[in-house]
């Protein structure tokens, strides 16, 4: 490999990048999971529960999405510490990551609802559907699969906002090749080898997500 590249590289730093690369991976599914877990929550609240209901939720999702993410990180993994209940950089970020993708997934989930004409929901009301089975059968396959591409979208933003996580000192991707670039002095080799990983864990995402998407409008 040194040979045919020119570089200092050796395979162990490759081995250094994978572990990079699979924290970033952890990272991203469970904040995607447990984001959208909540986020469906959220947004069935917000969209189903009235007006006062959906004012302080929305309000509560405004600030998480109007503050940059990396300052979320730094003031939560402040606090935890502050309040003697400190927390690994890995779970600080998982928590904030997945918060963060719980309350912009919750905008799709009440745009989603919110696109299901209301004679649709009536209907279903006049057949003898209860308001839980129009909910699950009716509302939700509807308009989760209207908001589904942004979801994907969503998604595989969150995976590239995991690189924030760094600043809490954990190694995932982005921070593993800044460990190698101060080591090799080989910044550019290093950030195309990064940005290929990058685009080898979301391409294949993109292009399931879309075939998916295909097949259910069949």
């Amino acid at each position: 490999m040194n040979a045919l590249l020119n570089t200092s590289l050796t395979g162990n730093d490759m081995l250094f990048l994978l572990k990079g690369a699979a924290g970033t991976l952890a990272l991203t599914a469970i904040a995607v999971i447990a984001g959208s877990l909540i986020g469906v929550v959220l947004g069935v609240v917000r969209a189903e529960r009235g007006w006062l209901l959906d004012r302080v939720l929305g309000g509560l999702c405004d600030v998480l999405r109007s503050v940059p993410l990396l300052i979320q990180l730094i003031l939560f993994n402040s606090f935890v510490s502050l309040i003697g209940f400190p927390l690994s950089a890995f779970a600080s970020g998982a928590i904030v990551l997945s918060l963060y993708m719980a309350v912009n997934c919750a905008e799709l989930v009440k745009a989603g609802i919110a696109s299901v004409p209301r004679m649709t929901r009536w209907a279903s009301r006049s057949l003898g559907m209860t308001y839980a089975c129009d909910l699950r059968y009716i509302v939700l396959p509807i308009g989760l699969r209207t908001v589904f591409p942004s979801w994907v979208g969503l998604s595989l933003a969150i995976m590239k906002d995991s690189a924030l996580v760094s600043v809490l000192g954990f190694f995932e991707l982005l921070k593993s090749s800044q460990t190698l670039i101060t080591r090799t002095q080989e910044p550019l080799l290093l950030l195309l080898i990064v940005g290929a990983f990058y685009f080898a864990l979301s391409f294949p995402i993109a292009r399931l997500a879309a075939r998916f998407e295909r097949s259910t409008l069949r």
